[in-house]
């Protein structure tokens, strides 16, 4: 896949998509500039071994379960610089997430009429509100998975299933149900919110997310670091207050 393919390090990956952490860490527009300057030599530092909490799913069916907790490690694998997904509790994110508004799409216009093949810079187009998009999505990335290589995507290696997060990616697999650029587009976005949300929402537990990029998380005060260049020296504090 194009942002996870082979010989693309984690590290790659999170530089790429670091503006977005201030935002969907604590809500906050204006702390980009601590972040970004900071990214480079934060993400040099390596960071301890962590292990997600035990957690058992309570929208997720198992098998759906074991799909996401799979795909997500191959999204943000753990590597010499610290944790990934997996050990961040992304999968438990996730789930908690389908018990949410957002996942039942409270907040959206879903009367259409709908209008898939249009660009997709007119907006969403689908009936679907991501409770159904993970549902039908991960039944036919497993349906997929069985056509491909005769398992489900949980049961393949790691070379085979970052191939077939390529082909979702590209929409060069054929789903049944849904678009897989859509389900995977969802997969994608919801890990990287969940390796950095606040610990508070079920991901970034032992806030290794925040650790890796040097960012201070919900500190009530660290203007005084804003644009320096420099990685700000104190831990990562959490919305009820913990500290990494």
């Amino acid at each position: 896949m194009s942002e996870h393919k082979q010989g693309h390090s984690r590290r790659d990956f999170l530089l790429k998509t670091i503006t977005l952490a201030p935002a969907m860490a604590v809500g906050s527009a204006a702390m980009g500039a601590l972040v970004t300057p900071a990214v480079a030599s934060a993400a040099e530092t390596p960071a301890a071994a962590h292990q997600a909490r035990d957690y058992q799913p309570t929208w997720f069916t198992a098998e759906e379960f074991v799909f996401i907790t799979a795909a997500v490690a191959r999204l943000i694998p753990s590597d010499e610089r610290g944790p990934g997904a997996l050990e961040a509790g992304v999968p438990e994110f996730i789930d908690r997430q389908m018990n949410t508004p957002y996942a039942t799409g409270s907040n959206w216009y879903m009367q259409g009429p709908f209008h898939p093949e249009v660009p997709k810079e007119l907006g969403y187009q689908l009936p679907l509100v991501p409770q159904q998009i993970y549902r039908l999505g991960i039944a036919d990335a497993d349906a997929w998975s069985k056509k491909q290589y005769g398992k489900v995507f949980a049961e393949l290696n790691g070379e085979q299933q970052d191939v077939l997060l390529g082909s979702f990616e590209t929409g060069s697999a054929e789903f049944s149900q849904l678009p897989a650029k859509t389900f995977f587009s969802y997969l994608l976005q919801n890990t990287r919110e969940g390796f950095f949300s606040d610990p508070i929402h079920g991901g970034n537990q032992g806030m290794v997310g925040w650790k890796l990029i040097g960012f201070p998380g919900a500190r009530a005060d660290f203007m005084d670091w804003v644009e320096r260049g420099e990685r700000y020296p104190f831990p990562s504090v959490d919305i009820r207050g913990a500290r990494a």
